[in-house]
């Protein structure tokens, strides 16, 4: 939904600077043709129960790995892992490219999740909610008493985004630390200086704009509330329940074999970035890692309120963010964007055209997780970079193709 400011290159050439809940983007249709799949020899095609679709395939899933292929192929993409499902039914699931050179990728390989940790968190929150534990307008003065208003920001404000704190992910002084230390660790603390060393954007609660402080302050919050670490509090609320069992914080950079490498030239050099420190992206104990098919599953789930009532669903889908979002004096429309029907953030899920989502971007790693309720289809996509993939979060750019395809009336289209 939101799109941040990026320094220049080395060299003078500018960049877009890829964040957890990315970029939007143009949206891409493009007509494909329906091209023969055949099963590869490679070594492995997978595990467990994350394996590539059995052929030979169905008209359906060709359709969807002609899109992929070409998608690929337009976009120089160095990998793309996709699962797709249809009212809970396989559609298709694979991967195409390499991990590394000669290494190629498996639908079973892990990557940085980044945002998806977010659409659980909300999902967390509203459960609390729903037994009474708390109210979304709870202030938080209680569990936060060192953030600036905490008398006048609620629990709803911190997990829809409207409470006027800047994103430190947009501050220059934070990208150009990040940039020449990818490998640091940071602290909440350490990340919490930036947004407070601005005045806020507005009022708590009266505008709407997208910072990454809000829910490193709200799984800080959860964790008081209900004084379990927040890794733990996921995986008994959400994870858990729902088997994602290759879903999982990390608190190191490390990632849980077998790994998809990351790559790309964000720093003006094409390099690996898979093991880049991800620590700035939440809070420690959110910062997850996940496969294909994991993602596949968190879509449906998350997308369809599983864990969640009727009306607790009902305000995951818009908790009070239509109609907010314009530019004021202080807050630029880069910035403070609209809501509307159509296009607006949940309670830690973005909805666009019925679309229930989330699309993490950082550190090479480009990934999506689609629901649409209507037509109960989940889309699953996550995408690697080469050298000459263009800027922005190209799995995004997959799934809107496929989405397409399939839902022609419902589109997918986040930019």
């Amino acid at each position: 939904m939101t799109r941040t400011p990026s320094p220049a290159r080395r060299g003078g050439r500018s960049r877009a600077r890829e964040v957890l809940l990315c970029a939007a983007l143009l949206a891409v249709t493009v007509q494909t043709a329906a091209a023969p799949a055949f099963a590869r020899t490679n070594a492995r095609h997978g595990s467990g129960d994350c394996v590539r679709t059995e052929r030979p395939l169905g008209p359906e899933a060709r359709e969807v790995l002609a899109i992929a292929r070409k998608a690929k192929a337009d976009l120089r993409l160095k990998s793309v892992e996709l699962k797709v499902t249809s009212d809970g039914r396989e559609v298709l699931t694979d991967a195409l490219g390499e991990s590394m050179t000669g290494v190629p990728a498996e639908p079973d390989m892990h990557f940085r999740a980044g945002s998806v940790a977010f659409s659980y968190v909300g999902t967390a929150l509203l459960q609390l909610v729903q037994e009474g534990r708390v109210r979304l307008d709870d202030t938080v003065e209680r569990w936060l008493p060192g953030l600036p208003k905490a008398n006048r920001i609620t629990l709803r404000m911190l997990a829809t985004n409207t409470t006027g704190l800047h994103d430190y992910v947009t501050d220059p002084a934070f990208l150009a630390e990040l940039e020449a230390h990818p490998f640091r660790n940071w602290t909440p603390r350490q990340l919490l200086a930036y947004p407070y060393s601005h005045s806020f954007w507005y009022e708590p609660g009266t505008n709407w704009s997208y910072s990454h402080a809000n829910y490193l302050l709200l799984i800080q919050a959860l964790e008081k509330i209900t004084g379990t670490r927040i890794d733990r509090f996921l995986r008994e609320r959400v994870t858990g329940p729902l088997g994602l069992d290759n879903t999982r914080n990390n608190f190191t950079p490390d990632i849980p074999r077998p790994a998809l490498h990351a790559f790309t030239s964000e720093r003006g050099l094409y390099e690996e970035s898979t093991f880049w420190n991800p620590s700035w992206t939440t809070a420690p104990g959110a910062v997850i890692t996940t496969h294909v098919c994991d993602l596949a599953r968190s879509a449906q789930a998350i997308g369809s309120g599983e864990l969640l009532s009727q009306r607790s669903y009902r305000t995951l889908l818009n908790p009070g963010t239509v109609g907010l979002g314009h530019p004021t004096a202080k807050c630029p429309a880069t910035v403070c964007l609209e809501q509307t029907e159509a296009r607006h953030f949940g309670l830690g899920v973005i909805v666009i055209n019925g679309w229930v989502l989330q699309n993490p971007s950082f550190s090479g790693y480009a990934a999506i997780q689609a629901y649409l309720p209507s037509d109960r289809l989940a889309i699953a996509v996550n995408a690697t970079k080469t050298k000459d993939t263009p800027d922005g979060n190209m799995a995004e750019v997959v799934a809107q193709r496929i989405a397409a395809a399939l839902a022609p009336e419902s589109p997918l289209a986040i930019g």
